[in-house]
């Protein structure tokens, strides 16, 4: 005789035997890991930032009225967002397209568990990973800037920019993956992430040129990821608690509304 394992549907939570918490972080942090993707995506954030990060540094000795050197380093973010975002989506979809959600539920029926789990897993891979290639971004920077180097005694100026830049970086992975829970569909989730990370940004900024009647446009648009992160990592800026409530605002809500639909919907 041979036991048959299925899917619970929604809602369920009975279960022949429960994983704990650390097991299944544990798992996810195997599932993700293992998969090519993974390392391509963080192997092409390493590299863009670096090279971005070197050629803006180089750059800089021109600029006129000084470049504070720790934006070389965070500045690159504005191109390696979309590819944590890609990462985020695809740590879910890819789970969905080949239908392993249903063994991951199988054996772990508390979805909201599942959710977390993966949203940890997530959010230290993006965060161990930004801390390294900024580490090694600033190092590689420091021989080019060493007219004007980062001011390290200055928070400002230094750390609470590059804390924040890990942030961001977490904050868009995990936006990829709440539109990856609730769409359920690689090239959906994808096409929704740099929708909100890249497209609706340049939509909001056009109202600029508008009159009077369209400037709560250009004002919603200071509350979009995109938005929050250059907020947060400016040097020496005023509204860097905004910016970074904006960051933590947009996957909690995101995840939350996942968490919603995962109770209600079947694998």
């Amino acid at each position: 005789m041979t036991a048959q394992l299925t899917a619970p549907t929604a809602g369920t939570t009975s279960s022949p035997y429960r994983l704990s918490f650390a097991r299944v972080v544990r798992s996810e942090f195997i599932k993700l890991l293992t998969l090519r993707s993974t390392w391509w995506s963080l192997g092409i954030t390493a590299v863009l930032t670096i090279g971005i990060a070197l050629m803006i540094a180089g750059a800089s000795r021109g600029f006129e009225g000084g470049y504070p050197a720790v934006m070389a380093i965070v500045s690159p973010m504005q191109f390696t967002m979309l590819v944590a975002g890609i990462l985020g989506a695809i740590a879910i979809t890819g789970e969905y397209s080949t239908g392993m959600i249903r063994s991951t539920f199988a054996a772990v029926p508390s979805r909201g568990t599942v959710l977390l789990a993966k949203a940890l897993v997530v959010a230290v891979v993006l965060a161990v990973t930004t801390l390294l290639t900024s580490v090694i971004a600033v190092a590689a920077t420091a021989p080019i800037v060493s007219d004007s180097p980062i001011d390290w005694a200055d928070a400002t100026q230094s750390t609470i920019p590059l804390l924040m830049s890990i942030l961001a970086m977490v904050t868009f992975a995990l936006i990829g993956l709440g539109f990856g829970f609730l769409i359920r569909n690689g090239a959906g989730a994808i096409a929704a992430t740099v929708g909100l990370l890249f497209v609706l940004p340049i939509v909001f900024s056009m109202f600029a040129m508008a009159g009077d009647g369209w400037q709560w446009i250009v004002e919603a648009g200071k509350y979009l990821p995109m938005s929050g992160a250059q907020v947060a990592t400016a040097p020496g800026g005023d509204d860097v608690l905004r910016g970074a409530l904006t960051l933590v605002a947009w996957p909690a809500a995101l995840l939350v509304g996942a968490w919603g639909v995962l109770r209600t919907r079947d694998a």
